[in-house]
C-alpha cells in the first residue's frame, strides 16, 4: 500500500528475537522484508533496528548488510541515537547488564 521510495524512515525497535532455532523463520528482519523496506524507503531514508537479543542483533546486521541498496552509518552496530527512547523495560535491562544493540542503515541514493 505504500508506494516506492516514499518513506523517510522506518523503525524497529525490539521486535519478538524468536530464539528458539526452529522458530527462526518467524522473525520479522529477514531478506524478503528487509529488501521491500528498502524499496519503500527514499533515496537517504533511514532503516533504524534495535533488539536486545545478541544472536538476533548477529542476524540483523548479517541481513542488513546484504541488501545492496542499504549501508550502515556505522562500523557494525551504532551508539543509541537519542531521539530512540529508553523504556522501562530496556532501562532496567541495562542496570542488570543485558546487552542493546542498534543498527542504522541508510539507503543509498539510486
Amino acid at each position: 500500500m505504500i508506494a516506492p521510495a516514499r518513506l523517510a524512515a522506518v523503525h524497529v525497535f525490539f521486535p519478538d528475537p524468536w530464539p528458539k532455532a526452529r522458530h527462526h523463520k518467524r522473525r520479522l528482519i529477514q531478506p524478503t522484508f528487509v529488501a521491500l523496506l528498502a524499496d519503500r524507503l527514499a533515496p537517504g531514508g533511514t532503516l533504524h533496528c534495535a533488539t536486545d537479543w545478541q544472536p538476533y542483533a548477529e542476524q540483523m546486521l548479517e541481513v542488513l548488510g546484504a541488501e545492496p541498496r542499504l549501508v550502515n552509518t556505522a562500523d557494525g552496530y551504532a551508539p543509541r541515537p537519542d531521539y530512540r527512547p529508553l523504556t522501562k523495560f530496556e532501562a532496567r535491562g541495562l542496570k542488570l547488564g543485558h546487552g542493546v544493540w542498534d543498527l542504522v542503515f541508510r539507503r543509498r541514493s539510486d
